[in-house]
């Protein structure tokens, strides 16, 4: 890899570890609904990336599927989870996309895991564990558990790929966007009724305002857009480990930009959480190579 290429997916890692920070504060501390801001983002993401919905993809009821669970509800559970959980937490639990898309791709696909990725899934399930246990009362946190919901639901979007024809990721994109931004306001507005998520968006000023121009042009067009000009270029078994500077980067963010504190138990548990994930990916999944990008992956096929 050029140190030119290297330089744009470590930016692109760094905007995304630091956009799980942005939305914990908007939530969190602005105080937007969490499935209102989602609902936003992704209509955000359909204006900003109308142009790219043209030409037509086939098969759009399987298209609508992948956008509910790349989309609308990996988001809505992502969201809810950092509302209950803080950012660092949910950098490291939100890398489970990688494990359960090798799990989805052996009972789906008919991938053959060896001793290794079998190790390494268990490591990556036992370290996120570790991280939302309370190890006073033994319960778990349930702000993590809509974290691992999200993970598992945008895992098996991935599979659902494999009935779609080559698309660009910022139609991808467009189309998600489109797809997913009339359900969530509708799901906002009847479960999140006692916040005024309009009210609270537009009290929360310019910073609000920037955070969801972050979320469209930064992650969204710049991220997956940079993300997957990078696969065109690389392949997934060289690109993949590296996106683990994703969730180092979003616990560095949480503590240095939101306080959060910096645990022995969250240390413990990410190192042998991402210990497993980077296990699986060094290890190529053959039916779905796609599967070691977890839920980076959006089905770009060019």
């Amino acid at each position: 890899m050029s140190f030119r290429d290297f330089l744009l997916l470590a930016a692109i890692c760094f905007v995304w570890g630091l956009n799980l920070v942005v939305t914990r504060w908007v939530i969190a501390d602005a105080g937007v609904p969490p499935l209102f801001f989602a609902a936003m983002r992704f209509a955000g993401i359909a204006l900003v990336l109308f142009w790219f919905l043209r030409p037509l993809p086939k098969n759009l009821g399987v298209l609508f599927l992948i956008a509910m669970g790349m989309g609308a509800v990996h988001f809505a559970f992502l969201f809810l989870g950092l509302a209950n959980a803080e950012a660092s937490a949910v950098s490291v639990v939100g890398q489970l996309g990688v494990p359960f898309s090798t799990l989805m791709s052996m009972a789906f696909l008919g991938e053959v895991v060896g001793w290794r990725r079998g190790l390494g899934i268990m490591l990556a399930f036992a370290g996120a564990v570790l991280i939302a246990v309370d190890p006073a009362t033994f319960t778990f946190s349930y702000g993590l558990l809509y974290v691992v919901a999200a993970a598992a639901v945008a895992s098996g979007a991935g599979i659902l790929m494999k009935r779609m024809p080559a698309i660009s990721a910022l139609q991808m994109q467009a189309w998600i966007g489109l797809f997913s931004f009339a359900p969530l306001f509708a799901v906002s507005g009847l479960v999140e009724s006692d916040a005024n998520g309009w009210g609270a968006f537009v009290s929360g000023g310019i910073w609000v305002w920037a955070a969801t121009a972050f979320a469209v042009l930064g992650v969204s067009v710049f991220g997956h857009g940079g993300f997957y000009s990078l696969i065109k270029k690389y392949d997934i078994s060289l690109l993949s480990p590296l996106t683990l500077m994703t969730p180092v980067w979003g616990v560095i963010l949480s503590v240095v930009l939101l306080n959060e504190q910096l645990t022995l138990q969250l240390i413990t548990g990410a190192v042998i959480s991402l210990g497993g994930v980077f296990v699986i990916l060094v290890r190529p999944n053959r039916a779905m190579p796609e599967a070691a990008l977890g839920n980076k992956y959006s089905g770009t096929r060019e």
